[in-house]
């Protein structure tokens, strides 16, 4: 007689809410269904970081794998649509340059743009760089528009605090059981050494077969209780605190997040729809706490609405990001401070990784944490070079904190990127690397790298056929740009704040 009965489903427990923790608990519930029971565990007395308020385009992609409708995501975060980043006093003091979503200009199959756009800047002609991005283009001119005729790479300023509501909205109607209480205790099994279960304050105890860490910089069961061990990035990286405030907005929201340079960090302007998020990130070598809030006070556009809140942090990853039963994810899996919006790409993408490499019951275990551990360091890894190059490829010596960071010595696969495109204007984009080559040029180019060479290919092109083609680029751009509405119009039309 044959058995019918379903398997026994795998009991996930998320340990920690906010962003971090509704991420993973909506997708896993909303993409494996019956095969698994989800409860989140939460307390309303513990409070969130929420200095993430700005996303990249995969963000995108991570709604459409869960079906979230846009407008309406948009209207209950009150978001705003984010076409790049203007870095601002970076390379030098008074200097600005512009890293756009999207491609730039057109490549062929042997050479990126870059080539052709250097050959014609050597032949006299051609702009900047910036100038074949519809997306900086747009950006430049507070314009925006998605539809059949508009095809601009964006992303989203949000409001972190209002996305874990909306999203909890989803997940408990999907099948999210939610626990309100604190984590008193983590048990382990006597014999294995896994978690166990959850025990709550109350008594309440929470028993499961894979846990996710989510509690944040405690990451209580994966440092806390497993002992994983956490890999200091702080060498490089030597900011290590953080000042957050919202303000009352004083304009049309631009779509695009600021990341103005000081003496010791720099600090953020991200647009929402009603308000405006404003942080200042420092090395507390280089500057005092005292020293940072005036700093930060002084340069606000608008009221602020509450006393600015600090965050202390050391840039890293856990050893591992799976250890045993238990995936840390967010801040307990590790913290690469918001420069290039990357945080909440990382918790959703390592959800994804997660439910493709999911441990059922009878599965290797082992086998599928090393690969996810090893999917997890070349990701960490190749945000951590990212973000390092905007602070060690500067002309800035100002201060301190600007010429140390010149001088440091950085990672050997940060080193050849930068020798490469040096030498030959060479980039490249890694099967599971999260920036394209067109993010490590515009980088590289606006703080102030400038190749020697570029791919002789370039000049095979005669001088008027290389010409025309750039000016068909332009006017292509200037045409699409044209038929944008200003961006806060559109934000009225798509979603009014009346539904």
């Amino acid at each position: 007689m044959n058995d019918t009965s379903e398997p026994p489903r795998t009991r996930v427990v998320v340990a920690g809410g906010g962003t971090a923790g509704w991420i993973a608990a909506a997708a896993i519930v909303r993409q494996l269904g019956s095969l698994v029971d989800v409860t989140l565990v939460e307390s309303d007395e513990i409070g969130t970081v929420g200095v993430g308020e700005s996303t990249i385009p995969t963000a995108r992609g991570f709604h459409a794998f869960l079906g979230i409708d846009e407008a309406a995501f948009m209207r209950a975060t009150q978001a705003t649509f984010k076409l790049g980043i203007a870095f601002e006093n970076w390379r030098q003091v008074g200097d600005r340059y512009f890293h756009p979503f999207g491609s730039v200009g057109r490549s062929v199959a042997i050479a990126d743009f870059q080539h052709f756009w250097l050959e014609a800047r050597a032949r006299g002609f051609g702009g900047a760089y910036g100038d074949y991005s519809l997306e900086q283009q747009a950006a430049g001119a507070d314009l925006f528009g998605h539809d059949e005729q508009h095809s601009l790479a964006y992303a989203y300023h949000l409001d972190a605090t209002a996305y874990a509501r909306f999203l909890r909205t989803l997940a408990e109607p999907w099948g999210v059981r939610r626990v309100e209480g604190c984590i008193e205790r983590v048990e382990r099994d006597g014999e294995g050494g896994d978690i166990a279960a959850l025990v709550l304050a109350s008594g309440e105890r929470i028993a499961g077969d894979l846990f996710v860490d989510c509690t944040g910089f405690r990451a209580l069961l994966t440092e806390g209780t497993l002992d994983t061990g956490f890999e200091d990035w702080s060498e490089w990286l030597a900011t290590d605190r953080a000042l957050a405030v919202q303000t009352e907005t004083v304009g049309p929201p631009v779509p695009y997040t600021r990341a103005i340079a000081h003496g010791a960090g720099w600090r953020w302007q991200i647009p929402l729809q009603t308000r405006t998020g404003n942080g200042l990130v420092y090395s507390s070598a280089h500057m005092s706490d005292d020293q940072a809030h005036e700093t930060l006070i002084s340069a606000l556009d608008g009221r602020p609405l509450f006393e600015p809140r600090p965050l202390r942090f050391r840039s890293g990853m856990r050893r591992q990001a799976w250890n045993r039963n238990c995936i840390a994810l967010g801040l307990a899996a590790g913290f690469i401070e918001p420069l290039e919006s990357t945080s909440i790409h990382l918790n959703m993408n390592a959800v994804i990784r997660l439910i493709q490499l999911f441990p059922f019951r009878g599965d290797d275990h082992g086998a599928l944490a090393s690969r996810f551990n090893a999917q997890s360091r070349h990701e960490w890894e190749h945000v951590r070079d990212f973000i390092i190059l905007h602070y060690h490829v500067t002309q800035r010596d100002d201060s301190a904190f600007w010429r140390d960071c010149a001088r440091m010595t950085i990672p050997d696969s940060l080193a050849e990127r930068i020798a490469l495109f040096a030498k030959t204007a060479g980039a490249w984009q890694g099967q599971d690397d999260l920036f394209r080559i067109d993010s490590w040029v515009s980088v590289m180019l606006g703080q102030g790298v400038v190749p020697r060479a570029h791919h002789r290919i370039a000049s095979i092109i005669k001088g008027q056929e290389l010409r025309t083609s750039f000016e068909d680029l332009s006017r292509g751009i200037a045409s699409t740009v044209r038929l944008l509405p200003r961006h806060c119009d559109f934000l009225a039309r798509y979603c009014p704040a009346d539904g």
